[in-house]
């Protein structure tokens, strides 16, 4: 993908990560660290709780909550109360997360998440690393960034195929490509040359010109610009 392309699926899928890697404290190689008012092991189950302040540390990776379980035999945790997920550049927040081992992560609650100029939103956001990095916005979101913003009823897609969808009310602003474009379903695909499609009572306008068509594909040329067919 060519850095002046629209670059919803770097903004959907930059932040989206952090819920998988920020959520994996404790399971890596690195040593973690457990900060919290009060804190409870039971080594023969092998759950940790913690309430209160609670700061998780592995790397460059913090996530602060006021409530957090951990079961080191099944490496299912959930963290819960104003929860706040740090790694690098990424920062994601919400009010709960729930982790099932390393094959899903659930973040609910008023989720946002963010990285430089790349932004998200949703009330709940599920994850699964395992499934080719597939997310899922079951109850819609809003993905932004300097160039433009995407935003559906429903969304999803698999960020290492740099392939989302969107569906419902799907809609997508791009003021620097002075462009604008809906339907009830959109598919952005963002490797090669880059495109987007939208499908039913599909619109799109770019330059003071519409187009209506139950089919709409834009191409995202090269250069940056976007082409509608």
């Amino acid at each position: 993908m060519k850095k002046k392309q629209i670059a919803l699926a770097a903004a959907l899928g930059c932040t989206l990560l952090l819920a998988g890697h920020a959520l994996a404290a404790g399971a890596g190689s690195e040593p973690a660290e457990l900060d919290a008012d009060t804190v409870e092991y039971d080594m023969t189950t092998g759950v940790i709780q913690a309430t209160d302040n609670v700061l998780m540390k592995q790397g460059d990776t913090h996530i602060a909550g006021q409530r957090a379980v951990y079961n080191t035999k099944t490496q299912q945790g959930t963290v819960t109360g104003g929860v706040i997920a740090v790694r690098g550049a990424m920062r994601m927040t919400c009010q709960e997360v729930i982790a099932d081992g390393r094959e899903h992560i659930r973040a609910t609650g008023d989720v946002h998440g963010t990285e430089n100029d790349k932004s998200f939103s949703s009330e709940q956001v599920d994850y699964f690393p395992q499934q080719n990095d597939y997310v899922l916005m079951e109850q819609g979101g809003v993905v932004s960034d300097q160039d433009g913003t995407f935003t559906a009823a429903r969304m999803e897609g698999w960020l290492k195929d740099e392939h989302y969808v969107g569906t419902g009310s799907a809609h997508l602003v791009s003021p620097a490509r002075n462009m604008e474009a809906g339907g009830d379903r959109m598919e952005y695909f963002g490797q090669d040359r880059g495109r987007v499609v939208a499908e039913g009572n599909a619109w799109a306008v770019q330059d003071n010109n519409t187009m209506h068509s139950n089919r709409i594909t834009i191409y995202l040329a090269k250069d940056g610009q976007a082409t509608v067919q």
